[in-house]
């Protein structure tokens, strides 16, 4: 057997999958702990316009578990054509991301092995392929390296909960886990996870809770949540396993005969000391206390929340957040220490767990320029106003301009006219008294729909019964009212409104915490209702909070539209009890306080939309400040020393749309280009005209030398026609419809027979194939 020319499945199969498993299968079971092609991530959303698309996922060749969901190592292959370590980088990367601590490559001869846990000594050696090590010889040498007592190692390896309906915790609610059950198991006491919005912190929370649980390691655990309708589906959902053992502190009243308990903190504490009622607890009692959403306030040293926390000290408390607060004030990370394990909103999106963002920002003259009022002048009710000129930052705070509130639901509406009317949409306002005046200008500026269903619009703000009460169908992915909602605070509730499609800024937000959690509102995807991604329209300037080093989720787009041109941005490059004490309004949006100053109201203040600005992020998550032109020559030519390079990289390629995807990739904009240069360019010679100075020549010129050549003379005169007809989609469309068979069945190819009668005019599929290749060839020599 000649093992160079084995495939690197044949490599697999043959070599790497046998040396694994071990002679008999005495080492590695292939049903329990052998895991091949995984698939880890679910591939990130690439926006184009209103192209969307996946990208490709992370896989790995190898995936060794000790037991289920207690991955060890990482095993990538390569064929024999390859060095021995030629899959190490690649098996390190995995290993980082899944939190694995052994990677190793092979190409069939021998493994290379990285040991992940050593820090001193020997790091990385090759083994040979009979004396690849066991389960139990890996997980001994990490209990061994993490320092792990037999007690804490059994505590370790609990296992996970089995519902045997295939549901399976994601790589980062796995790594979340099992960092903090071994650190738990080894005595730490104060554990900090932060997870992004809609990475699953819950889920994440009821397998540490019930592994600990079963290993017996803690016995009775509080699980602290600030809204009663979190609890409630904690309780019937990812906690339902736990049954008879759980309970949900309501009424005020304590019934100790339960282990799992489920409390709104506003049932536990209160003003009054006879509302404490967590103190009817003794201290101990609880040995694990789980802090949904610690950075509302559970850090701070004055919050009740803080008090519960401190009298049960003795208790192992772990915070989750997707936000953790770093203030003067306010600290996560004082009270619970750093991180153990973060899964940002950058980390999502990348992995295509989360949807990515396209941003629309808009400047209004007043909001640029500022406004002074005129000497003596008074508002609507006749009151002067102070004389000072007065920005953005007091719009709609001391100074009301209605027309300002109307050119804002005017491009608002605007933007989903281009898009979808009922694309839901959160215009997040600076008040309640401005949410409902912004609600009245969406009505206005959408006449027909509300006039057709009152529901359209809606403010859904704490003091409005009505707006909350259809707060449940606004956030139902199957109702499709209310549509719009005017808010000031919605996002301090978590609302998970799946099928977000817009948010609008209209509000100051100086805040990180603030501005991830109103991101957070529509980060979720929901492929039944093809929501892959979503848009943010920002008056305010609030997305400059996009630079601060803090953010960790950057947008697809950002887009400054012209006065009077399209809000859709352009083709963008290729992220219960009755009795219980109140909870609060579902929407925290408190009562306003005592204005500090008077709030003018001025009507006849024209306001209209200024400054062009289109921005785009490059493939390293910064926005590009240069033009697009230069920004894609340099992206050429950091893959293409050379236009020799790029030359015979194109007639090497099968496909030449793989090697066009390859540039979109690494950041050329081949839409954009074709905007500036002219569409009617092929992408060959757009990359060569813009990277290499070379003269472009159109498709029509490309295909009229190729007839002038007669390439097709040798064809009879029915696979003539359908070459002929092909070139002519290559001049109409470019290159990628050529390559694609669905074209047979496309006009005019489709009238010259089926798809398989298409192919049969030159011999067979194989036949077809050579064909194009050669329609290829001919319209790209010249370039050659």
């Amino acid at each position: 057997m000649d093992k160079k020319s084995l495939s690197e499945a044949d490599i697999r199969t043959q070599f790497i999958t046998p040396a694994i498993v071990g002679a008999g299968g005495a080492k590695w079971d292939l049903a329990t702990q052998v895991r091949e092609e995984v698939t880890f991530t679910k591939g990130r959303v690439i926006v184009r316009g209103r192209t969307v698309r996946r990208g490709e996922a992370k896989k790995a060749d190898y995936l060794l578990y000790y037991r289920p969901n207690i991955p060890l190592a990482v095993v990538e292959a390569k064929d024999n054509n390859h060095a021995v370590g030629a899959g190490m980088p690649q098996a390190l990367d995995y290993a980082e991301t899944l939190d694995v601590p052994f990677a190793y490559s092979s190409n069939g001869d021998a493994f290379l092995e990285h040991d992940r846990t050593v820090t001193g000594g020997t790091v990385t050696r090759e083994i040979p392929l009979d004396q690849f090590p066991s389960p139990a010889e890996l997980w001994t040498r990490y209990c061994r390296a993490k320092g792990l007592s037999a007690a804490q190692e059994a505590v370790a390896r609990q296992d996970y909960y089995d519902d045997a309906s295939g549901k399976a915790p994601r790589y980062y609610q796995r790594a979340a886990v099992n960092r903090t059950v071994e650190a738990i198991a080894r005595g730490e006491n104060r554990i900090l996870l932060v997870m992004a919005t809609g990475t699953g912190k819950t889920y994440a929370a009821f397998q540490i809770i019930w592994r600990l649980w079963k290993a017996g390691v803690k016995k009775r655990i509080l699980f602290l949540v600030d809204r009663n309708i979190l609890a409630d589906q904690t309780r019937t959902n990812d906690f339902k396993p736990f049954g008879q053992a759980m309970t949900k502190i309501t009424n005020r009243t304590v019934d100790k005969s339960f282990e799992i308990y489920l409390s709104l903190y506003q049932a536990v504490t209160g003003p009054e000391e006879d509302m404490n009622i967590y103190r009817q607890f003794s201290r101990d009692f609880f040995d694990l206390v789980v802090v949904d959403e610690c950075h509302r306030g559970s850090a701070a040293e004055d919050a009740a929340w803080r008090q519960v926390l401190e009298y049960f000290s003795t208790a192992t408390q772990i915070g989750l957040t997707a936000t953790p607060r770093e203030t003067r004030d306010v600290s996560n990370i004082e009270y619970f220490g750093e991180p153990l394990y973060s899964y940002s909103l950058r980390q999502g999106i990348a992995d295509g767990f989360l949807a990515p963002y396209k941003v629309v920002r808009v400047a209004l003259d007043k909001d640029v320029d500022g406004w002074r009022p005129t000497v003596g002048q008074a508002d609507r009710y006749g009151r002067p106003i102070e004389d000072r000129e007065y920005n953005i930052t007091d719009y709609d705070r001391n100074l009301v301009l209605e027309k300002r509130t109307a050119a804002v639901a005017a491009r608002v509406t605007q933007f989903l006219t281009e898009t979808d009317r009922f694309s839901k949409t959160i215009i997040f306002c600076e008040d309640i008294e401005h949410a409902e005046r912004m609600r009245q200008a969406m009505v206005n500026a959408n006449p027909d729909l509300a006039a057709a269903n009152s529901r359209y619009v809606m403010r859904i703000t704490g003091d409005s019964d009505e707006g909350k009460a259809q707060l449940d169908n606004f956030i139902d992915p199957e109702s499709v009212f209310p549509v719009v909602a005017t808010t000031s605070r919605l996002l301090g509730t978590g609302v998970d409104a799946q099928t977000c499609r817009l948010i609008v800024l209209d509000k100051s937000i100086k805040s990180m915490t603030e501005f991830k959690q109103i991101i957070g509102r529509g980060t979720r995807i929901n492929e039944d209702y093809n929501k892959l991604y979503f848009t943010i329209i920002d008056f305010r300037r609030a997305t400059t909070l996009f630079a601060d080093p803090g953010f960790d989720g950057d947008p697809v787009q950002i887009y400054d539209p012209p006065p009077e041109g399209p809000m859709e941005p352009p083709e963008p490059p290729p992220g219960d009890g009755t009795n219980e004490p109140p909870e609060g309004p579902t929407l925290v949006d408190p009562p306003p306080p005592p204005p500090p100053r008077i709030k003018y109201y001025v009507d006849d203040v024209p306001v209209k939309v200024v400054m062009e600005r289109v921005q785009y992020l490059g493939e390293d998550g910064r926005l590009i400040t240069e033009s697009i032109r230069d920004h894609s020559r340099k992206a050429v030519r950091q893959t293409f020393r050379s236009l020799d390079e790029f030359l015979t990289a194109w007639n090497d390629a099968e496909r030449k749309q793989a090697v066009l995807e390859e540039l979109a990739a690494r950041g050329v904009f081949l839409d954009e280009l074709a905007e500036q240069v002219g569409s009617d360019y092929d992408a060959f010679d757009l990359v060569c005209h813009v990277a290499f100075d070379q003269p472009p020549l159109t498709r029509r010129q490309r295909a009229a030398k190729v007839r002038k050549r007669d390439v097709f003379a040798s064809y009879g005169a029915e696979a003539r026609a359908v070459m002929e007809a092909l070139l002519q989609k290559y001049a109409d469309a470019g290159i990628a419809s050529v390559e694609s068979l669905e074209i047979l069945k496309v006009d005019p190819l489709s009238t010259l027979g089926t798809p398989l009668e298409i192919v049969a005019l030159f011999g067979g599929k194989p036949g077809y194939v050579a064909a194009v290749r050669e329609l290829k060839a001919a319209l790209y020599t010249a370039a050659a």
